[in-house]
């Protein structure tokens, strides 16, 4: 469980300043920001580009392209689930649809206690242990309805 910053536009500054000078700047910087404040927010996308001489359009492109961005703070808890087809042959559709329908959220959502972000993924390279999980990038494997539950109980 992380603990995030709330936005600060002179952080942010100083996360850009931090990471310019890399090659292929943007998508370090861009996960510095979410680091800090859990997401990026929709005010550092203009000066992320400014500092990398690219359209406002570049920017909001590349942190809209990759799913693990995150354009709002993620809950306490974050539960990326895979979604691979080696999962899905051993359950990983049933298990998802339970946790959807346990949490009362769809992907990308957040529970209205604020307690847990679901997000799809991908393979997590559990593919023995499937049907699988991360819950604050510890790996679950073998998952099932009654795992699932006990799992969730756990949450706050």
């Amino acid at each position: 469980m992380a603990d995030f910053e709330p936005w600060n536009e002179n952080r942010a500054r100083a996360i850009i300043a931090a990471e310019t000078s890399r090659p292929g700047a943007a998508l370090p910087i861009l996960h510095a920001m979410q680091a800090a404040f859990g997401c990026i927010p929709p005010a550092a996308e203009p000066l992320v580009a400014a500092a990398l001489n690219i359209t406002r359009a570049e920017m909001h492109g590349i942190v809209t392209f990759y799913h693990e961005f995150r354009r709002t703070p993620p809950g306490r808890h974050v539960l990326h689930v895979c979604r691979a087809e080696a999962c899905q042959s051993v359950g990983g559709e049933a298990v998802a649809a339970h946790l959807r329908a346990a949490l009362d959220v769809e992907w990308h959502e957040t529970t209205r206690d604020g307690a847990v972000t679901l997000e799809p993924v991908f393979c997590l390279g559990l593919c023995a242990c499937g049907p699988s999980a991360l819950l604050d990038g510890q790996p679950i494997g073998r998952l099932d309805a009654a795992r699932v539950d006990r799992m969730l109980e756990t949450l706050t």
